[in-house]
C-alpha cells in the first residue's frame, strides 16, 4: 500500500473509488481504436482488397470524424449529462468495430471505421471531462495521469492478442471490440451521473458570440497557437508508428504479425510507464522547454531508429525511446496548455489542442501512404518504407521543437488588453 502511494502520489486512494474505477473501465476501449489495428494492418491488405499504399486509410477513417464530433459530443454532454453520452459511445464503438469482422470489401470496412470514430468522440473527451467533474486540484491531476497510464496498458495487452488472432483469421482481432458490450452493461448499472444537475447551460446567443470572440483573441497569441500545433505534432510520430508497424515488422524485417503485436505492446507499455513520471521530470526544471525539447528528440530519433533498424531487437530499442518521448511529451504538453488561458477559456484551448492531435492522426497515415507510393518507384518498397518512416519521426519532432522555441520567445498571454 505504501509503495503504491509513493509511485502514484498522495492521491492514489482514488483508485478505490467506484466512479473512478468505472471511468477507468470505460477508458479501456478508446485506445483500441488505433492500437488494435497496428500489428494487423499488413494482414488486412489482401482479404480486404486494399494495398500497402492505402491500407493506412483504416487509421484515417477512424480519426477523421472525431475532429468534428468531439466538440458536438461535449455540448451534448453539457446539456444531457455525461452518462448517456458515454453509454452511447460504448455501444456504438463496440457495434461498429465488431461489424468489420463481417464485411469483405475495403470500402465497407472504411465506412465502419468512420462510424466507429464517432463512438470514440463520445468516449475519451467525456471521460476526461467527467474526471474534471469529480475531482479538483492534485486529485484531478492524479486521476488524469492514471487515466493516461491506463490507456497505455490497454494498448499493451490488446495488440498482443490481435497479433496472435490475426494469424488464425483476419476477422478475429475485430471481435475484441465486443468487450464494449459488457462494459456498457456495467456502466449502465453502476455509473452515476457526475455532472452537477444544477449547472445548466444558460448561454445566450450573445454570450456564445463573446466566448467565440475571446477564443479567437486567445489563439491569436503566439504562445497559444504554437502549443496547439506542438500538441498535434506529437501524434505524427505515434500514428506513423501505429500505421506502419505491421508493414515494417512483417514486410520489411520479415517477422510475423505476432511480433508486430509485441512491438506495439512495447511502445504502449513504455509510454504508459513514462507518463507516470511526467510530473516528477517537469518539476526538476524551472522551464519546461528543456524537458519538452529532450522528449521530442527522444520520440523522433526513436521512431527513425525503429524504421532504419535491420533487426527486431534494434527496432524495439528505437520503439522504447519513441515511447518514452511520447508518454512524457504528451503529458507535459497537456499540463502546459491548461495553464496558458484564463479559467473560462481553458476548456476551449484544451479542445483545440486535442483537435489538433486528431487532425495530425488523420493526416499522417494518408501523407505517409502517398510518400511511400511515390518513393517506391526510385527507391524500391523496402527503402521507401524506411525513408518515409524515419522522415516522419524527424518531421514530428522538428515541428514540435520549432513551436517550443517560438513559444519560449513569445510574451505572456494577457487577455482584455
Amino acid at each position: 500500500m505504501v509503495s503504491r502511494s509513493s509511485i502514484a502520489g498522495a492521491d492514489s486512494g482514488i483508485v478505490r473509488e467506484r466512479p473512478f474505477q468505472l471511468l477507468l473501465l470505460i477508458n479501456v476501449l478508446p485506445p483500441l481504436g488505433t492500437a488494435l489495428l497496428s500489428p494487423v494492418l499488413g494482414s488486412l491488405v489482401e482479404p480486404l482488397g486494399a494495398s500497402t499504399a492505402n491500407i493506412g486509410l483504416m487509421m484515417s477513417a477512424f480519426t477523421a470524424p472525431s475532429i468534428v464530433v468531439i466538440p458536438i459530443a461535449g455540448v451534448i454532454s453539457d446539456r444531457y449529462g455525461r452518462r448517456p453520452v458515454l453509454l452511447f459511445g460504448l455501444v456504438w464503438f463496440g457495434l461498429t468495430g465488431t461489424a468489420i469482422a463481417f464485411v469483405s470489401a475495403f470500402a465497407a470496412a472504411l465506412a465502419l471505421r468512420a462510424l466507429q470514430g464517432i463512438g470514440f468522440a463520445a468516449l475519451t473527451p467525456i471521460i476526461i471531462t467527467s474526471l474534471g467533474d469529480l475531482y479538483a486540484g492534485t486529485k484531478e491531476a492524479t486521476a488524469q495521469g492514471l487515466r493516461f497510464t491506463g490507456s497505455g496498458l490497454s494498448q499493451t495487452a490488446f495488440p498482443l492478442a490481435a497479433g496472435v488472432l490475426v494469424g488464425m483469421a483476419w476477422q478475429y482481432p475485430f471481435l475484441l471490440y465486443a468487450v464494449a458490450f459488457p462494459i456498457a452493461a456495467v456502466v449502465y448499472l453502476y455509473f452515476e451521473e457526475p455532472l452537477d444537475s444544477e449547472a445548466a447551460d444558460d448561454g445566450s446567443e450573445a454570450g456564445i458570440r463573446a466566448q467565440i470572440g475571446d477564443m479567437r483573441a486567445l489563439v491569436a497569441h503566439r504562445r497559444a497557437w504554437t502549443m496547439v500545433v506542438a500538441r498535434g505534432s506529437a501524434n505524427v510520430a505515434w500514428f506513423g508508428f501505429l500505421t506502419y508497424n505491421s508493414i515494417l515488422v512483417v514486410d520489411v524485417l520479415g517477422y510475423t504479425p505476432a511480433e508486430a503485436g509485441v512491438l506495439a505492446a512495447v511502445a504502449s507499455l513504455t509510454y504508459a510507464l513514462a507518463a507516470t513520471q511526467a510530473g516528477r521530470i517537469a518539476s526538476l526544471f524551472d522551464d519546461r522547454l528543456y524537458p519538452l525539447v529532450a522528449t521530442n528528440l527522444s520520440m523522433g530519433a526513436g521512431l527513425a531508429l525503429a524504421f532504419l533498424a535491420r533487426s527486431f531487437a534494434v527496432a524495439a530499442v528505437g520503439v522504447v525511446f519513441m515511447g518514452i518521448g511520447f508518454g512524457l511529451v504528451l503529458s507535459i504538453y497537456r499540463s502546459v496548455i491548461t495553464t496558458l488561458p484564463p479559467p473560462d477559456l481553458r476548456g476551449g484551448l484544451v479542445s483545440l489542442g486535442e483537435g489538433s492531435g486528431r487532425a495530425a492522426a488523420t493526416a499522417t497515415p494518408v501523407v505517409m501512404g502517398v510518400a511511400v507510393a511515390v518513393a517506391t518507384r526510385p527507391l524500391g518498397f523496402e527503402a521507401a518504407v524506411r525513408a518515409v518512416g524515419a522522415g516522419t519521426g524527424l518531421v514530428g519532432a522538428g515541428v514540435g521543437i520549432g513551436c517550443l522555441l517560438l513559444m519560449s520567445a513569445s510574451p505572456p498571454i494577457r487577455m482584455g488588453e
